[in-house]
C-alpha cells in the first residue's frame, strides 16, 4: 500500500490508536464548517442524481463576485491538488523552480511529466523566509515557478515587494508563476495578488475552500488567470464533471451566505497562536515564528514525537518529508485552546 505523507489521515491515525484522535495535522479552520455550507450540501445530495454543471456555473459567479475578478478568470477543480496537476500536464514544462521547504505536491506534479526541479533552500536562521536571492534564480530556461504565501510548512509570508520582483522576473524569462494562496485567508497578511492577474497574463493564482471553511472531505479549489489559452488547456486536462454537485453547492453557500467565516477563523487563530507557541518553547522545541493558522517547529534529536503523541490520541504532522528539513522537524495546526492545552499537556507526558 503506498505511504501517505501529507496530514489529516485520520482513518489510519484512529486504527493505530483504537479510538478518537484529536487531529494537529491537517490546518484547517478551527471553527469547523460553517452550518450554512453543511446544510447547502445535504439538500444537494437529494440533486445528485444528476450530473453536475461541468461549467460550474454558479460557483464561478460566485467566486468572481467575492474575488474581484472576472468571470472567465476563474476554473475550478477538484480541490487544489487538481489544479497544480492540471496546470503542470497542461504546460509541460521542462525545467521547475521551487523553493525548499515547500509543499511537496509543486514537485510530484512536475516529475510526472519529466520535468527537471530546481530547488531554492530557504535559510532556517531566517525563518525559511523567501529573500532576493530567489529572484536571482528565475534563470532563462525555469518554465514554470511555484511559490506559497504564507508557506506550507513555515507558515511565513511572502512579502509584496518581493513579490512584484518575482512576477516581473517571471514575465522577463517567460516563466509561469504560480502563487499558491489557500492559505492566505487565515493568515495575517494581506488580500493576495487577484488585481494583478489583468497586467500579469503569466500569473497564476491557487485558492481553496479546504482550509477557511474546513471543507476538506467536499474537495473544491480553484485558479485564477487571466490567460485565456492556459484556462482552455486546464479545460482541456480535466477530468468530465470534475466538481461534484455537493462540492459546487457548498463552495456557492460559503461565499453567499458566510464570507465573513474566514476572517473570524484569522482572529481566533491570532488569539491562540501565541500562547500554542510560547507552550511549545518552553517544551524544548524550536519554533518558527509563523503567521498562518499553523506552525512549524523542531524538537532536537526526537524524530518519533509523532508516533509518541499518537499514543496519547493527538495526531501531528511529521515534516521528514520535506526538502530542506529531517526528521525531527514537525507542524501542528492552531487550534482552540482548550485543544491547543491537550497538545501542550500530551507533549510534556511523552518527553
Amino acid at each position: 500500500m503506498p505511504v501517505y505523507t501529507h496530514g489529516g489521515d485520520i482513518l489510519t491515525a484512529q486504527a493505530a490508536y483504537g479510538g478518537e484522535v484529536l487531529d494537529f495535522s491537517a490546518n484547517l479552520t478551527p471553527l469547523g464548517m460553517p452550518a450554512p455550507v453543511a446544510e447547502a450540501v445535504r439538500q444537494a445530495a437529494d440533486q445528485s442524481a444528476c450530473y453536475p454543471d461541468p461549467l460550474c456555473r454558479d460557483l464561478r459567479r460566485a467566486i468572481a463576485a467575492h474575488d474581484g475578478v472576472g468571470e472567465e478568470q476563474v476554473v475550478c477543480g477538484n480541490g487544489a491538488a487538481d489544479l497544480i496537476f492540471r496546470l503542470v500536464f497542461a504546460l509541460k514544462p521542462k525545467k521547475a523552480l521551487v523553493t525548499a521547504p515547500a509543499f511537496s505536491e509543486y514537485e510530484e506534479a512536475v516529475t510526472c511529466v519529466g520535468c527537471q526541479v530546481a530547488r531554492y533552500t530557504l535559510d532556517q536562521s531566517r525563518n525559511f523566509d523567501l529573500d532576493a536571492g530567489f529572484v536571482d534564480a528565475i534563470e532563462p530556461g525555469i518554465d514554470l515557478v511555484f511559490l506559497c504565501t504564507p508557506n506550507n510548512p513555515t507558515g511565513r509570508l511572502i512579502g509584496q515587494d518581493l513579490l512584484g520582483a518575482v512576477v516581473e522576473r517571471c514575465g522577463a524569462v517567460g516563466a509561469v508563476l504560480v502563487v499558491d494562496e489557500c492559505f492566505l485567508p487565515l493568515a495575517t497578511g494581506g488580500p493576495g495578488l487577484a488585481p494583478w492577474l489583468a497586467n500579469h497574463s503569466h500569473l497564476v493564482l491557487l485558492r481553496a475552500f479546504t482550509k477557511s471553511y474546513a471543507m476538506a472531505g467536499l474537495r473544491l479549489g480553484y485558479c485564477l488567470t487571466a490567460n485565456q489559452g492556459l484556462r482552455e488547456q486546464l479545460g482541456r486536462f480535466a477530468q468530465p464533471w470534475s466538481v461534484s454537485t455537493p462540492a459546487q453547492a457548498a463552495g456557492v453557500a460559503a461565499l453567499t451566505c458566510c464570507p465573513h467565516w474566514p476572517a473570524e477563523g484569522r482572529r481566533l487563530v491570532e488569539n491562540s497562536r501565541p500562547g500554542l507557541a510560547a507552550g511549545l518553547t518552553a517544551a524544548g522545541c524550536t519554533v518558527i515564528p509563523g503567521q498562518a493558522n499553523y506552525l512549524l517547529f523542531r524538537l532536537p534529536g526526537v524524530a518519533d514525537l509523532k508516533e509518541r503523541l499518537l499514543e496519547r490520541g493527538v495526531l501531528i504532522r511529521s515534516c521528514a518529508n520535506y526538502h530542506g528539513l529531517g526528521p525531527d522537524w514537525y507542524r501542528v495546526c492552531v487550534r482552540g485552546e482548550e485543544e491547543n492545552r491537550r497538545l501542550l499537556a500530551a507533549l510534556s507526558e511523552v518527553q
